[in-house]
């Protein structure tokens, strides 16, 4: 198939890109090239650099493409109101565009990069009462350290339990809004078009080729690169934060599959799906995975800090994914978080 792959010189495109021409396909790449995250880099060679908010200006590029495969975006946690107007021109007005040129095109079927990031806080059970939504976390909580959701009938600590792709959607950030608002747009898109698309809802990526020391940056490169400046990785909160991590190869292929899938069913059919390893580990436990690979003997420091709007628990599903689009995680974070110590970044 012709795959048109936008973001494709980012961390998860250029992954994405590859692992699709290796499946047979052939891929047309476009990037913008945000100097937030791509510095001032040249786009790699092949690679057209348009951006997708001018996706209705690109001519005879959709000409004759089967699938778009949807990565590029803003990424971040959106730390300001200020970063609003970035995050829906960037991702909400690009889609928007994208997905208008792509019906002008007749081009019907879509793979759209999401994240964990539209659920907000994860699934939350009480001893007595089963499964509780807890109120935002208070700044006078966290000041005193008191990190937990608690339960709103009797003030018990809420244990954590898997997020299905039923869950409901309640972004906490300006990108997580903008991720909602790209899914939502697919979604009426699917039905205006007599289309089909799929949404790929990433939990935390890593792996070699992740950017380092910039807001696209996750919490494990950060972790290293504490640990190459000899430094001890700072760990918010109590360090109990469980999350899911997932390496960038798994992502790539569950790329392929659901470029390979999407439209499978029919039009008129939009199907999101968690990307996840399937292997829960706490925050702590990333630090010292990731310590632990450089053999340094450099212990992570619990700091008790804490950052607004930070969610406590968003732990996956991944039975849905491996159902429906035969994907399950081949790298387990106990052996990707070393080998991350050692695999190359980009600047």
């Amino acid at each position: 198939m012709r795959v048109l792959l936008t973001g494709a010189a980012g961390f998860i495109g250029g992954a994405a890109g590859r692992a699709l021409e290796d499946a047979g396909h052939e891929v047309v790449r476009v990037d913008v090239m945000l100097p937030a995250a791509h510095g001032a880099s040249e786009p790699p060679a092949g690679t057209h650099r348009l951006d997708v908010r001018d996706a209705h200006r690109w001519g005879d590029l959709l000409a004759g493409v089967d699938v778009v495969c949807h990565q590029a975006a803003m990424v971040g946690a959106g730390v300001t109101v200020a970063d609003l107007p970035s995050y829906a021109g960037n991702n909400d007005l690009g889609t928007a565009v994208l997905l208008a040129a792509m019906a002008a095109a007749g081009v019907r079927r879509l793979v759209l990069a999401s994240s964990m990031v539209v659920y907000g806080e994860g699934r939350y059970r009480c001893p007595e009462h089963g499964d509780r939504v807890p109120p935002p976390r208070s700044r006078a909580a966290l000041e005193v350290g008191d990190v937990e959701n608690h339960c709103p009938d009797c003030g018990a600590v809420l244990g954590w339990a898997l997020v299905d792709e039923d869950a409901r959607l309640d972004p906490r950030s300006s990108y997580a809004a903008s991720k909602v608002a790209q899914e939502h747009y697919t979604s009426a898109w699917v039905r205006q078009a007599d289309a089909g698309a799929i949404a790929l809802r990433y939990h935390n990526v890593y792996g070699p080729g992740m950017p380092r020391d910039t807001p696209y940056s996750g919490v494990a490169a950060m972790f290293r690169s504490s640990l190459e400046r000899g430094e001890r990785p700072q760990v918010f909160e109590d360090g109990g934060q469980v999350r899911d991590f997932v390496h960038v190869d798994d992502v790539a292929r569950a790329n392929v599959l659901a470029v390979e899938a999407v439209g499978g069913s029919g039009p008129g059919r939009f199907d999101a799906y968690n990307v996840c390893s399937g292997e829960p580990v706490s925050i702590l436990d990333v630090a010292r995975l990731v310590a632990r690979g450089t053999g340094a003997g450099i212990e992570p420091e619990v700091t008790g800090g804490y950052r607004p709007g930070d969610v406590r628990h968003v732990v996956a599903s991944p039975a849905r994914a491996r159902a429906e689009l035969g994907f399950a995680a081949t790298v387990a974070p106990a052996e990707g978080l070393p080998a991350f110590a050692h695999a190359p970044l980009r600047a």
